[in-house]
């Protein structure tokens, strides 16, 4: 008998466990249908109603994110968000995770999660014009970390370099708390007329559903499945439900939407990502209020026998769902042919509350697609406050430079040029600077615009105080536009936690995204779109709590930008205060193993009036750069040694040059005096702290030749993890 038509199995309580669904969640669909439902329709409530594609855990609070603003054309809720940058122009972006398939398959894993998140920008009719990455690692001695690390970063550049995508920043970080739960989060920003954005709601009853791109296949069936659990001792087992991509039939897939696009025959578009047919179909029905009939004897299919399970379920890559014109067919197909890709209408919308699915000339699946999406389960999951960080013990003693080698030569602080080096960061040739000196900056092909990108988190925060925590990632991510002199726009974010059935975990999310709300809010920096990966767990030991926040920011004019790299003999100016606080910090965790105390309090008004105030007298400094991990002392040695010179610093004790207070920056300047006058001026303080130049590296009285710390910062992370 073809596998085509093979019996359903019979549907049982380890079967509905398999897929995902609580005992509840099923007895919830029984009374729904009325009835028991077929296998391919419990395959697709599974995938609708599982975390990845409901945020059954965390809807109830990502509602009261902060997310509107007149820059905003487009918040959450869509492929990506969208923001105006003037002159009629509109930036597209989104983060999302592939965690979970990562640790499976590193490369593939990684690769098509670059893959997706250009889908989910370009489905909007935006070209992407730029990638990061946020990249969190077990221990470097974990057994499996060097070859996850070799193979996601591999996976990432193999898929943007192909596509023709820079990648122009991002961050990497090691803990053993991801020994076995990697994360890998993707980002993508892509360009757009502000008056073609393309949307995924369907309109207009009888309308073709049309299938576009590559055929489908088994790879990746139950992904979005997988992605909604804990890992357990068979995590190997699950590689068949790792997608595997292919960049060149992505770019072709990139050039005929777009093509596309400019025909008129879009009504509305989705990408084919997780849980890959039944996804894009009911979001596209369930979004304009209509019902969707599809035929999937229709389906491009790569493989022989497959089932109507299995072609609903695959995350094959490179796929495009559309609701079409109908007098646009001839026209689109054209488009299509041209560009080697398939074209299949595979069904209609219809009026009716429906998603009806026909294989082989009977009904496999009908169902009320509403309940599918727009009425999927949402929890109030129980949830603890996180209780407050025990004191910090007493710091030991340390020479300054020491602590300084023990950052630098740490695999967290050194130089990731053997990571970033791997991408192509040039291609397009709007790159302004490439990964490893702040935020990333391309500039808008033929204007004089700039955009800058970073992606900035410290989770060590987050798991000792959620609220601080997501405060200061927010935060951060503000500083390091503004370090640049670009106006802080928008932002997306990237949820990565344990599992939210365990109150003590949901109470670490629920902490975060307030203190993420709070910060957006007294910023004025808007969330736009983003993803929550929830049960990063492996055998029960959960990952640090890491709300990633993927921030863009604008320069009208590229004369504005401030630089990275000061000259010899400027003057190293620290803007905000001196530093104190050693909670949670890089000194502790790289020097003693330590993470005790508490996260660093952030006062959101300094954020803002210092934030504004380097705006404001950008063209007095040379060069800027935010202060965050490592204090002082490390962000004027990273600005330091990546202008090929040294620095001397006058402050010699631990908490004033490794503290990492908030609301802070270093700046250089040729002369300091108008940039002081102008800080007393605002209330801001200022002060000067050092000078660069020279051979060495001088804090307070210790000191070491440039050259030896310059070697062990480069090839460190190549010695850790290469």
């Amino acid at each position: 008998m073809p596998d085509s038509v093979r019996p359903d199995p019979a549907i049982t309580p380890a079967l509905v466990a398999a897929h995902g669904l609580k005992p509840d969640e099923y007895d919830r669909i029984l009374a729904i249908l009325g009835r028991a439902p077929t296998f391919t329709e419990l395959g697709i409530f599974s995938a609708m109603w599982n975390e990845h594609c409901s945020y059954k855990s965390s809807k109830r609070w990502l509602r009261t994110l902060h997310t509107t603003g007149p820059q905003v054309i487009c918040g959450p809720g869509e492929n990506a968000g969208v923001v105006d940058i003037g002159d009629g122009l509109a930036l597209v972006f989104k983060m999302e995770s592939h965690n979970h398939p990562s640790y499976i398959e590193p490369y593939q894993g990684a690769a098509t999660g670059v893959g997706g998140i250009l889908r989910d920008v370009f489905t909007m009719g935006a070209r992407p014009v730029a990638a990061m990455n946020a990249l969190s690692f077990g221990a470097p001695d974990h057994p499996r970390t060097r070859a996850l690390v070799a193979g996601v970063v591999a996976g990432i550049g193999g898929y943007g370099n192909a596509f023709g995508v820079p990648t122009v920043g991002g961050e990497v970080r090691f803990h053993p708390a991801y020994n076995g739960n990697c994360l890998v989060n993707a980002f993508a920003a892509g360009i757009a007329r502000a008056e073609s954005i393309f949307y995924s709601a369907a309109s207009g009853v009888g309308m073709p559903v049309v299938y576009l791109g590559s055929r489908t296949g088994r790879d990746g069936v139950g992904g979005a499945t997988m992605a909604s659990a804990e890992f357990g001792a068979d995590a190997a087992e699950k590689r068949p439900q790792v997608q595997v991509g292919d960049p060149f039939t992505e770019k072709r897939l990139l050039e005929a939407c777009l093509e596309l696009m400019q025909t008129g025959a879009v009504i509305a578009i989705q990408d084919m990502g997780a849980a890959g047919l039944t996804c894009s179909a009911v979001e596209m029905g369930d979004k304009g209020g209509l019902g969707v009939r599809l035929d999937l004897d229709r389906v491009p299919v790569r493989e022989a026998g497959m089932t109507a399970y299995e072609m609903m379920l695959s995350e094959s890559q490179e796929r495009m769902l559309m609701v079409l014109r109908p007098e646009k067919e001839a026209e689109a197909r054209a488009v299509f042919d041209k560009w080697d890709l398939d074209f299949a209408i595979v069904g209609h919308t219809i009026p009716e509350d429906r998603f009806v699915v026909m294989h082989g000339n009977r009904t496999v699946a009908d169902l009320p697609l509403s309940k599918l999406s727009s009425e999927a389960p949402e929890y109030d999951r129980p949830w603890i406050e996180t209780p407050p960080a025990p004191p910090l013990a007493p710091v030991p003693a340390a020479d300054p430079i020491d602590a300084l080698r023990a950052l630098i030569g740490s695999p967290n602080y050194a130089h990731k040029a053997w990571v970033w080096e791997q991408y192509d960061s040039q291609v397009g040739a709007d790159t302004l600077r490439v990964p490893g000196a702040g935020a990333g900056i391309v500039r808008v092909h033929g204007t004089r615009k700039a955009l800058a990108f970073t992606a900035d988190v410290t989770p060590r925060y987050v798991a000792a105080n959620p609220f601080e925590g997501g405060k200061q990632a927010v935060a951060e991510a503000r500083r390091n536009l503004v370090a640049a002199a670009t106006r802080p726009l928008a932002a997306t974010d990237n949820l990565n936690f344990g599992n939210p059935e365990k109150p003590a975990i949901m109470g670490q999310l629920v902490g975060a995204i307030r203190g993420i709300g709070a910060a957006c809010r007294a910023l004025d920096f808007p969330i736009v779109s983003g993803n929550v990966s929830l049960y990063n767990e492996t055998e029960g030991r959960a990952i640090l709590p890491t709300p990633t926040i993927g921030g863009v920011g604008l320069a009208e004019d590229l004369g504005e930008l401030i630089g990275t790299c000061p000259e010899p003999g400027d003057a190293a100016v620290l803007i905000g205060g001196t530093g104190a606080h050693l909670g949670c910090s890089a000194l502790l965790w790289e020097m003693w193993a330590r993470s005790d105390g508490d996260a660093p309090p952030v006062d959101l008004a300094a954020e803002r009036r210092h934030g504004d105030f380097v705006l404001a007298q950008r063209g007095l400094m040379r060069a800027c750069t935010d202060l965050s991990d490592g204090g002082l002392a490390l962000a004027a040695f990273e600005m330091a040694a990546g202008a090929g010179m040294g620095v001397e610093l006058a402050p010699e004790d631990l908490p004033a040059l490794f503290g990492e207070d908030q609301a802070r920056y270093l700046a250089a300047c040729a002369d300091p005096v108008p940039l002081l006058a102008a800080a007393a001026a605002a209330g801001v303080p200022a002060t000067v702290v050092g000078r660069f130049g020279g051979d060495r590296v001088r804090l307070g009285r210790s000191a070491a030749p440039l050259a030896e710390l310059d070697a062990l910062w480069r090839g460190a992370f190549a010695a850790a993890v290469g």
